[in-house]
């Protein structure tokens, strides 16, 4: 006589895209945008940078509105360490191309948040959903860190660096420069220490992204000291090891800074067997 066939149990199987397997939820999902072509990212990019143009030109027209303050501003800290506070200028535009110049920079400043913005909308494709909600700290804190290094850039770095320059004057020499490259030494000072000043901001998206971890970040902390020492000794145009290290500590600084939000934000790193270390 056959035995009946036992009923069998159909037992479920997890998907392999269920979101409870990892134990993350669901933040461990794909991007919601979904993921752009090479062509699609380079339209993007295309379109972010004509918004930053539009806004940097935009900030020109509003900083050219008040130029004579502006300019004055700017003078007081290029004229400190002079005998006669005067510059010269040889060239007969080289004034009224000065004054575009200072009206632009300012722009840059004025347009800094929006430009951070665009950063943010391009670099947003490849984050969740959850992490999209960041999108106003991040204009803010890039923008203010911006305007923090031009500043230290305009009260402590730049008149360090003037002060040498200006200290070999004696009585067969009397120190009197030319406006225009005393203004592009100013200018590559202020942007030079404004991108600086991105460094926790930058770390941040490698975090998110990640590309780096604070683990990798501080083992690989004697490399990064190199590295800073010699961003210094570009940025610094004396040589000088005191100027030097006046740009050098501040970026060590914010190297640590960026280490700390990388391990506060950045994403769990996991080893073979699977546990989050």
């Amino acid at each position: 006589m056959a035995l009946a066939p036992l009923p069998s149990r159909d037992v479920p199987t997890p998907l392999p895209d269920d979101p409870t397997l990892d134990g993350d939820g669901p933040e461990d999902d794909d991007p919601l945008d979904g993921r752009m072509t090479f062509l699609e990212h380079l339209d993007e990019l295309r379109k972010r940078i004509t918004h930053a143009v539009i806004a940097l030109l935009s900030g020109f027209v509003v900083a050219s509105i008040f130029s004579n303050r502006i300019q004055a501003f700017v003078y007081e800290r290029l004229t400190a360490d002079l005998p006669e506070r005067k510059f010269i200028y040889t060239e007969p535009g080289e004034g009224f191309f000065l004054w575009v110049k200072i009206s632009a920079l300012a722009g840059v400043l004025v347009a800094s948040p929006y430009i951070m913005l665009q950063v943010w909308l391009f670099i947003a494709p490849g984050l969740y959903a959850k992490e999209k909600r960041l999108a106003i700290p991040f204009v803010l804190t890039s923008s203010a860190l911006f305007v923090a290094g031009a500043a230290f850039g305009h009260h402590m770095l730049f008149p360090a660096a003037w002060r040498f320059f200006a200290g070999f004057s004696n009585e067969y020499m009397i120190f009197t420069p030319r406006v225009d490259p005393v203004f592009g030494l100013y200018v590559k000072l202020l942007l030079g220490m404004g991108f600086v000043f991105q460094m926790p901001v930058l770390m941040f998206v490698l975090a998110r992204l990640g590309l780096v971890t604070a683990r990798f970040l501080l083992r690989n902390i004697k490399y990064a000291v190199l590295g800073i020492f010699i961003v210094a000794a570009v940025i610094t145009p004396d040589g000088s090891p005191v100027n030097q290290a006046l740009v050098a500590v501040p970026m060590m600084g914010l190297y640590m800074v960026g280490v700390l939000v990388a391990w506060l934000f950045g994403k769990t790193e996991r080893s073979d067997d699977g546990s989050t270390a």
